[in-house]
């Protein structure tokens, strides 16, 4: 290669592993800082071998009362069905929400002034655990499927908002710009310039969104949101630890099989 050709980063002169990973005082000075915070996390927070010793045969007196786990209770179906409804509902409503934000938060749509404004929506959504949501609605509505199907369905609406939005700003303004030369609308803009070209990945960020929400919303029953997370919690209360193994491997298979069911929905539409 010629003296100052361009380089396969753009650059004259290409920075190589040996000079990314070269060691400086700074760097140094870096790693000892990061070891000593670790060390001082450590000490405040009470960690010690003996502890950790301990805690380790607590545990494994704690999982053997898991066997054998227990399936007869009545709980189990009715709990998981309510999950099951939980996640789709907060899906169904969090999306048809989250589709009207996105598109007021696309920047190659919307003035500036709308698309920050819609931003700041989906960054409040995105700021809070479904579990934080879940107590707030606990507290407003009271215990029961509704407070989880609020809150699944704020945190769906900035996760697919967030996604739908960048999705559209990465799509190519050509065949928007041919669709708006025919005097089409608005909407007809949106109908044929935009959604023929994010529907595949759409249909994706919806799919993982359902499946995230059918996790969440066994996690959400903890606080009293309705679902399987209630029972499993009511288990842990009364120190029945094999049913409490009988509802963890049920959750464990719902959610492996909305894993699956979320493969075959891509595959379908991709």
């Amino acid at each position: 290669m010629k003296p100052g050709s361009p380089t396969l980063n753009g650059l004259d002169g290409a920075v190589t592993r040996a000079d990314f990973f070269a060691p400086s005082l700074g760097k140094r000075l870096a790693y000892i800082a990061v070891f000593a915070y670790l060390v001082y996390a450590a000490a405040t927070l009470g960690l010690s071998l003996d502890r950790i010793e301990k805690g380790v045969g607590y545990g494994v007196r704690f999982l053997a009362g898991f066997f054998p786990p227990n399936f007869t209770e009545t709980d189990i179906i009715p709990g998981l069905l309510e999950s099951l409804q939980i996640a789709f509902l907060a899906s169904l409503f969090g999306t048809a929400l989250a589709i009207p934000v996105a598109v007021l938060a696309a920047r190659n749509l919307m003035p500036p002034w709308v698309s920050w404004l819609a931003r700041l929506l989906i960054i409040f959504c995105r700021s809070f655990h479904p579990v934080i949501i879940a107590i707030i609605a606990v507290k407003a509505v009271g215990f029961g499927a509704l407070a989880g199907i609020i809150a699944l369905t704020f945190a769906s609406v900035g996760f697919v908002g967030k996604l739908l939005s960048e999705a559209i700003e990465e799509i190519s303004l050509k065949q928007i710009e041919a669709v708006r030369a025919t005097g089409a609308s608005f909407m007809n803009v949106i109908a044929f310039g935009v959604v023929p070209q994010v529907i595949n990945r759409f249909i994706g960020f919806v799919a993982y969104e359902t499946d995230s929400n059918l996790r969440n919303s066994t996690m959400v029953g903890v606080v009293g949101a309705g679902g399987i997370g209630g029972t499993l919690f009511s288990a842990f209360q009364r120190f029945d630890y094999n049913f409490v193994a009988g509802i963890i491997l049920c959750i464990i298979g719902l959610v492996m099989i909305g894993e699956v069911l979320q493969i075959y929905v891509k595959r379908v539409f991709r």
